[in-house]
């Protein structure tokens, strides 16, 4: 068996590791961004729907009238 066979196990078993930890963190970072974004879009989705639902405020030519006396 070759003496340093088990150190470039080692040394590419490490590489792996790092390669993995590096993905990882750049997953977690697209993650969270990802959350941001769903978070700002049902806010204003929120927003929109109440706005919608609102009745609209009336206008003064759309209020009853009284009756003429008489």
């Amino acid at each position: 068996m070759h003496q340093h066979m088990n150190e470039d196990v080692a040394f590419e078993r490490l590489k792996d590791l790092q390669r993995e930890m590096e993905n990882t963190r750049l997953t977690a970072a697209a993650l969270a961004g990802l959350g941001h974004r769903i978070h700002e879009l049902t806010a204003r989705a929120a927003k929109s729907l109440a706005a919608s639902v609102r009745q609209p405020a009336r206008r003064p030519d759309h209020l009853q009238r009284r009756a003429p006396r008489g």
